[in-house]
């Protein structure tokens, strides 16, 4: 399956993403722009929490950053490892759990597109497609915990770029990493059309009061946010 990432010319090209691993959609490009935008330094060490198939990752290489990239799937971390071997771009493609694998670096840049789908019933298992989008019934299950841990991956100075849909809330991302010691803002906004999982789920979504009758779409955002000591 090929998916989408976005090169730092505005281009857009393929990448491999088998299934059972995320493939880029909006919410990937929204995010390689906001990467875009920031400077980054010959050489900068660059964090991708959650890579799927490694689009984010290889927009980071493209432009010189040493670049990690976690997944807690082995699927997307072979993924990535070929999309970068494909591309003969440098990558550390590391298999665990959110900031687990990098404990005690830091960088200068952190990007996340993580699972934010609100989901009925409980976390999918590890072995299904849906791990790579639902987070619980109000789709905060990873956003909390990367909101209460980018600070200790970023080196002052460093920035978190986090994407995630206005269903599971502005203001608890920016209230979590505010807490946390970070100044956070929204960075970018953009209205999308419902993709599959959301059309699947609407009537669900509108009993939790999440959508309103007419919605057919969905409002993205980039969460920036710095350690500025």
């Amino acid at each position: 399956m090929l998916g989408t990432t976005a090169r730092n010319d505005g281009e857009v090209g393929p990448v491999l993403a088998p299934w059972r691993v995320y493939a880029p959609q909006h919410d990937t490009a929204l995010l390689a722009q906001a990467l875009d935008r920031e400077h980054l330094r010959a050489g900068a060490a660059v964090l991708d929490i959650g890579t799927g198939a490694g689009a984010l990752a290889l927009a980071a290489a493209r432009r010189g950053a040493h670049v990690t990239a976690v997944d807690r799937t082995y699927r997307a971390v072979l993924a990535t490892r070929l999309n970068a071997r494909l591309a003969r771009l440098p990558v550390e493609v590391l298999h665990g759990d959110l900031f687990g694998p990098v404990t005690g670096r830091r960088f200068d840049v952190v990007v996340s597109n993580p699972p934010y789908v609100p989901a009925p019933g409980t976390e999918p298992g590890r072995h299904r497609a849906a791990v790579a989008w639902d987070a619980g019934a109000d789709g905060r299950l990873l956003l909390d915990r990367i909101c209460r841990r980018a600070h200790t991956s970023l080196r002052p100075g460093g920035v978190l770029l986090l994407v995630h849909s206005t269903l599971c809330g502005i203001a608890p991302t920016l209230a979590g990493l505010e807490r946390s010691g970070l100044e956070a803002r929204v960075a970018d906004r953009r209205m999308v059309p419902f993709g599959p999982v959301l059309r699947s789920r609407t009537a669900w979504l509108r009993e939790q009061g999440l959508v309103d009758t007419d919605d057919e779409k969905e409002e993205l955002v980039i969460i920036r946010a710095e350690r500025t000591r």
